[in-house]
């Protein structure tokens, strides 16, 4: 079980405000990334806020993505990558790289995303929720928060 899970906090739409990475290499985690990232014009849906706590107050002084790409390249690049809920996570990755000028194909990742939502939703489990899921596979979960959604979506995968 090699595979890098990721989550994305986002300010607007698809415009990431933070990121958690983990990496697992045989079934072991060996390494975790979490970063604030300011979005375009420092903009925020009041929604979003009351969703992940993120304000423009703590992004003001973030990097912006491109400044992040380099640190989420490392970690995703040729790798099986696991979200809870893809799609969004991969749209999120995709229309920020599409954003700064960046190719998603030169990730080497394309179609090679694992969904936790998919995989619990197909052993029966409902809501699958990332909350739902945590709860009762008794995973530890701070909801909302990028690197304790991405742990909790590695672990997950583990369990699957």
């Amino acid at each position: 079980m090699t595979f890098t899970a990721i989550d994305f906090e986002t300010a607007t739409a698809y415009h990431p405000c933070s990121v958690g990475i983990v990496m697992v290499e045989n079934g072991v985690v060996v390494d975790e990334f979490v970063t604030l990232i300011k979005p375009p014009n420092n903009e925020y849906n009041p929604f979003t806020i009351k969703v992940h706590g993120i304000s423009p107050r703590d992004t003001a002084n973030a990097k912006t993505f491109i400044e992040v790409f380099p640190e989420i390249q490392k970690r995703i690049q040729n790798r099986v990558v696991v979200a809870h809920n893809e799609s969004f996570d991969r749209n999120v990755l995709i229309k920020s790289m599409l954003l700064y000028g960046l190719n998603y194909e030169d990730l080497n990742i394309g179609s090679r995303w694992e969904c936790t939502v998919k995989i619990y939703k197909s052993k029966g489990l409902k809501p699958t929720k990332l909350s739902d899921c945590c709860r009762v596979m008794n995973i530890k979960l701070n909801h909302h928060e990028a690197l304790s959604d991405a742990r909790a979506c590695a672990e997950l995968y583990l369990l699957k």
